[in-house]
């Protein structure tokens, strides 16, 4: 079995190793534009050169309105792309694969920042620069805004526009592309029968359900060329008639035919539900879809410790671990862990090799 220091090829790019950093919404743009800023480039190449070997950029909207929030960053316009390309330009002079993840937020669009908002949250009023919501049906979550319902003119839009934002992700210099098809966005509140009621092409059966993310998953592999190519799923509703592991893994090997690559599994976001966290608590859910369709996957959720990462790759469950807030609160995860599991890396930035630790 492999470690999580064992390097990964997927479709011919090389990652140093398996600790992987999931995207992480930082609610940083400030001047509402969708432009990242320098708070982005410190933040993400601060974990580039602690080790880690996938470097994913936050939730990165292919529209305006399909923002999580106003200050979150875009890549639907040239400014945007240009202002991307130095902070991919770092994180490679680290050694790490600059990624992105591209996304549209649904009806959890158009929301307060959970930062920075005077403690309010929910949806942004209209007078306040708040925007209308999209999603497959006209249901709301919680006590949001009730979105408007997709025509198939609009979800051929979402198409285009999520092929428009991989081709300015590959111009700004990211070496792959994760499609958000998780925690309650567009595309997982699609894939789920409790927020899609729709009776057309685009609902009902799985297959249905499934058809926007495949058109996605199609139309960003033929625009990014051989770049790797992920999908971020939700295996879990949590909830009782919502979508669930089996759906997933069925996707899963769905999208697989379509061009994605690799799939990076977390959970639940769709509806509000009581979800029992500890540590690791995702990874059965990565381990179930790996044993059920023999793709290469990602586990997340929780993960902490080196020994834990370590044991998650080395018994099986998962190909790689994706971590997020350990990478918040130590962006150098990668070394220390090295030095823990007694493993000699040779990517310690020269900086920084006067307080490398010593056997």
């Amino acid at each position: 079995m492999a470690d999580i220091f064992d390097p990964v090829d997927v479709r011919g790019t090389h990652l140093r190793n398996r600790i992987f950093a999931a995207p992480m919404c930082q609610y940083s743009v400030m001047q509402r534009d969708g432009v990242p800023t320098p708070w982005h480039l410190v933040h993400l190449g601060s974990i580039a050169a602690g080790g880690a070997s996938l470097v994913i950029a936050e939730a990165t909207a292919v529209v305006p309105d399909g923002r999580i929030s106003d200050r979150d960053t875009g890549i639907w316009n040239e400014t945007q792309t240009d202002a991307w390309r130095p902070i991919t330009e770092f994180i490679a002079s680290q050694g790490a694969v600059p990624g992105i993840q591209l996304a549209h937020a649904g009806r959890k669009a158009s929301t307060f920042a959970p930062w920075g908002a005077d403690g309010r949250s929910g949806t942004i009023p209209a007078e306040e620069g708040g925007w209308p919501t999209l999603a497959p049906s006209a249901v709301p979550f919680g006590d949001f805004a009730v979105p408007d319902e997709l025509d198939v003119a609009g979800i051929d839009h979402i198409v285009q526009s999520f092929a428009d934002a991989a081709r300015r992700a590959v111009d700004a210099g990211f070496g792959m592309v994760e499609i958000h098809a998780a925690h309650g966005y567009l595309l997982h509140e699609f894939l789920s029968p409790v927020s899609n009621l729709r009776g057309d092409d685009y609902g009902g059966s799985l297959e249905n359900r499934a058809r926007l993310l495949l058109r996605v998953v199609t139309s960003v592999r033929e625009t990014v060329g051989e770049l790797p190519v992920f999908v971020r799923f939700s295996a879990s509703d949590w909830a009782p008639t919502g979508w669930d592991v089996d759906a997933c893994a069925t996707v899963a090997r769905w999208c697989f035919d379509a061009g994605a690559d690799f799939f990076d599994i977390s959970s639940g976001g769709n509806v509000p539900a009581d979800i029992p966290i500890g540590p690791g608590y995702q990874v059965p859910f990565a381990a179930h879809i790996k044993r059920a369709t023999g793709l290469p996957v990602s586990a997340v959720g929780i993960i902490t410790e080196p020994e834990q990462a370590s044991e998650i790759v080395t018994s099986g469950q998962a190909d790689a671990v994706s971590l997020a807030r350990e990478l918040l609160r130590d962006p150098h995860f990668p070394l220390r862990a090295a030095h823990e599991l007694g493993v000699d890396l040779d990517y310690w930035p020269g900086q920084y090799l006067r307080a490398r630790w010593r056997r």
